[in-house]
Formats: C-alpha cells, structure tokens, sequence
C-alpha cells in the first residue's frame, strides 16, 4: 500500500471537496510538486476549475490528461495510475488547510533558495544576483489568504468588532494632533504637512520621529532634501535637548552619556537613508524595506519621507512629457499603496504655491505643483508662520483635510516652536483661539490681538 502524502492527500480534496478546492487552489503553484506526475494532475484540476467553474471528477481528469500532445504512452500510463487512486479521504478541513499552507511555505522557499543558487551560478540569464532578497521576501510572504470583500449580511458581527475594537495608532506628543486624528496615526494611511520654505516641515517630522523613537517604534526616514547627518543632528538636539549650536561643542564623553541615556530609556531604532532628490520612488524605497528586514532585522512602525514633490514615480520615467499635476498625484498614490502594502503610516511634506506663501490663511487650493495630491491624502494641514508668532516662539497649525475626525473640531491652533533644539510643544489654553464646529470661520490672525494690528503680510512666511 503506498504511503498518503501531502500531495496526494490535496489532490484527492481538490477533486472530491469543493470548500477545500476555492479555499486552497489561488494559493498552490504547479512547481510545488516535485513529481510531474502529480504536478500534471494539479495542472489539468486548475485548468478545469478556471474553465468550468466546478471540480472535476477522475473520469473528466482521465479524459483530459488523454488529449495532452506533451506526454509519452508510459508517462500517460503512471499519471492515469496516480488518478484512480485519489479517492475521498477522510480528515479535519482546518487541519488540512493548515498542513496545505504550510506544504505551500515550505514549497515557496525550497524553490527560492534552488533559484537562487541558479542565479549566483550563472544559469539563470534572465535575473540577477540583486533579485534574490525580492525572491526570498517573496516566498516567506506565502500564506492563505481567503477575503473576498466584505459580505454585509453574513459579517455584521465581524464589523460591530471593528467599530468598538481600539485601533492601534502612533500618538503624537502634542494634545491638538492627537484630538484631531483620535490618539494618533494609523496604519495604511499618508499624512502631509503643507509649508513654506523654511517654516518647519523638515522640523516637524524630525520632532515626530525623536517623539515615535521615545515610544520604543521603529522610525525609518527617508530624505531626498538633506543629508542622513543633518536629519541625525536634529533628531539629537531633540532627544538630547540641547541647542544645535552646543550640539557640535559637546564633549565626546558627554555626547556618549546622552546617548547611553536615549539607549536605557527606548527600545525604538531609527533608521536614515539619504536619497539623490528626484531619483528615489517607491519601489526604491519598498527594496530598502525589505533589505533592512533581511540585513538588519528591521521593520519600520513608521516611515518618514522628505519630501513628497521631490521624489520620483514609479509608472513615469524621467525626462516623461507630462505635467506636474499628473506627476505628483502619481508618487502621492504610490506613497500611499506603500503605506497600505507596509500596514504602516508614512508622514510627508509638500510646499505651498506663490500665493499660499503670503496668504494668512491657506487652504488645499495652494498645495503647490497638484491638487491631486490632497485628493490622495488622509491627512494634510498647514503650518503657518508670522513674524509675530516667531516673536512669540510659536507656529500656527491649520487642518486642511482630515479622514480621522471632523475636520471643523479645532480647525486651527498654536503650538509652541523651539527651532534651536528641533522640538515643539503644546501652547498653553490661554493662548490658544481655536475654530471649532464650523461656527466660526474667521481667520486666526484676525482673531488675535498680533493679527488685529496692521499685519505687514510682505514679513509673511507659510
């Protein structure tokens, strides 16, 4: 009597058990069968199923392995042999989906590795050696996978879970961003702040990665603009709380206590990479995922990226006769399916156009470049700076967009700014004049005591 297999045992269901059969079938490949024999069978049970809709029966199998042109009269003997012994066999469906799956991984990375022992020898024209960690990332990634939608009827008790689970979210350590996106950011989502040149985009996301590191997250920030050293320096004078100027006159034995300091008090690590501006898109950064996954054992809770409008598409090549609105909203969608592919939130920056940078109150329709982009993003908000709120040590912040909350619930507020030591905090009630429930409109800066003088909007900065 010869021994039931894995193979044989899901031959047998795939033609006999039509749940098993749309469970397990997307997820099986022909090379996971090391016996042509067998590998011939799955092939003619696929072939039927996308053809017919329904499972075969050994005669139907018998008959179409018949009319194959690619087989000898021997091979056609031993695949009929194999054929009328699969018969039904009796087993736990969740113990044998659970063995299926784990034959798939097991199959998936036995063929990996073969490949890619063909590619360092040279036998495998078509790849190269670089491909290999995609290969192997590939074939760890293999699981069954049977969601098809959302049936509205038969999962009304999997969405009241979903609409009284917590979601799990990156909070911020300021109290207005975490009232406006309810405790945080959470994952699959693109978040934009909109600036000026100059008024704090890069500090911004610099403030929220020292604040993410704090939590114990792992912080991946991906810069196009400046260097990984600079990004590193702010990030230092913020977690060290020291100005950037005493920054380069700390003693190396200093600067190693605070380091140890940042060590005892956070399990997070941060990663910077430093991209050419214009050249870096998302399947470049979704290869230095995978790469930190495998060389370093690193997965990012969150991933920074300065700037959205400077990196480049995926779908469009440089030198591509196209406008910039189409552009940007490509790399702003690529962003985002990055951000749904990673399960992570990604936090960027866009500038605002010539007239968004001497408007007191700006809105989506000054996001430079595209309005493609908002249409794209889950949250987006401006950071305003004046000389008057300079003078004050702080800068206004405005929500422009917002799928986590309304959007009129504290539309504008103030936060304090420290740009010598990269960090921003919360400004005291009394000094905050909020917009909430759309009831009032009027801007901030006519609102407050600095705004309601004759504001020199030339000194503006957005």
């Amino acid at each position: 009597m010869e021994t039931q297999t894995i193979e044989r045992t899901a031959l047998s269901n795939l033609i006999y058990n039509e749940d098993y059969t749309r469970k397990v079938l997307p997820f099986i490949k022909g090379n996971y069968f090391e016996v042509r024999e067998e590998r011939i069978i799955f092939e003619e049970i696929f072939n039927f199923v996308d053809k017919y809709k329904k499972i075969p029966t050994q005669v139907s199998l018998e008959i179409e392995v018949g009319e194959r042109k690619d087989l000898s009269e021997i091979e056609y003997k031993k695949v009929v042999d194999i054929i009328k012994t699969l018969n039904p066999v009796e087993v736990d469906f969740d113990w044998l989906v659970d063995h299926t799956e784990k034959f798939c991984k097991d199959k998936a990375i036995h063929n990996a590795i073969v490949d890619g022992i063909s590619i360092i020898d040279g036998r495998d024209k078509d790849r190269t050696p670089d491909s290999i960690p995609s290969i192997l990332t590939d074939a760890l990634a293999v699981s069954f996978d049977n969601a098809v939608g959302h049936d509205y009827i038969g999962d009304a008790d999997s969405r009241f879970e979903f609409y009284h689970r917590v979601e799990e979210r990156i909070p911020f350590d300021l109290d207005f961003f975490n009232k406006i996106t309810k405790g945080g950011l959470p994952p699959k989502t693109l978040n934009i702040a909109l600036a000026g040149t100059g008024v704090g985009k890069s500090l911004f996301m610099c403030h929220m990665a020292a604040n993410c590191i704090s939590q114990g997250k792992n912080v991946l920030y991906i810069t196009l603009e400046m260097a990984e050293e600079r990004i590193a320096e702010r990030i230092d004078a913020n977690l060290m709380n020291i100005s950037m100027e005493d920054l380069h006159d700390l003693p190396k034995k200093m600067f190693d206590s605070k380091i140890a300091k940042i060590i005892e008090k956070t399990s997070g690590k941060l990663i910077v990479k430093e991209y050419p501006t214009a050249s870096a898109n998302s399947n470049h950064f979704r290869g230095l995922i995978k790469e930190l996954a495998i060389k370093k054992s690193f997965k990012p809770d969150i991933i920074f990226i300065d700037y959205l409008n400077i990196c480049s598409s995926s779908r469009f090549k440089g030198g591509a006769n196209i406008n910039s609105y189409t552009l940007v909203k490509s790399i702003a969608e690529e962003l985002r399916g990055l951000a749904v592919e990673t399960n992570v939130p990604i936090m960027s920056a866009t500038q605002t156009t010539r007239s968004g940078f001497v408007s007191s109150d700006i809105g989506l329709e000054d996001t430079s470049e595209s309005f493609g982009l908002p249409a794209t993003a889950d949250l987006m908000f401006a950071l305003i700076s004046t000389e008057e709120l300079e003078d004050l040590g702080q800068i206004a912040v405005k929500q422009l967009k917002n799928r986590y909350n309304d959007p009129t619930m504290h539309k504008r507020f103030v936060l304090n700014i420290d740009r010598a030591k990269m960090r921003l905090s919360d400004a005291a009630s009394e000094e905050q004049t909020l917009v909430d429930d759309g009831q009032d409109d009027t801007p901030l800066f006519d609102k407050t005591s600095f705004g309601k003088k004759n504001l020199d909007f030339s000194k503006l900065k957005v």
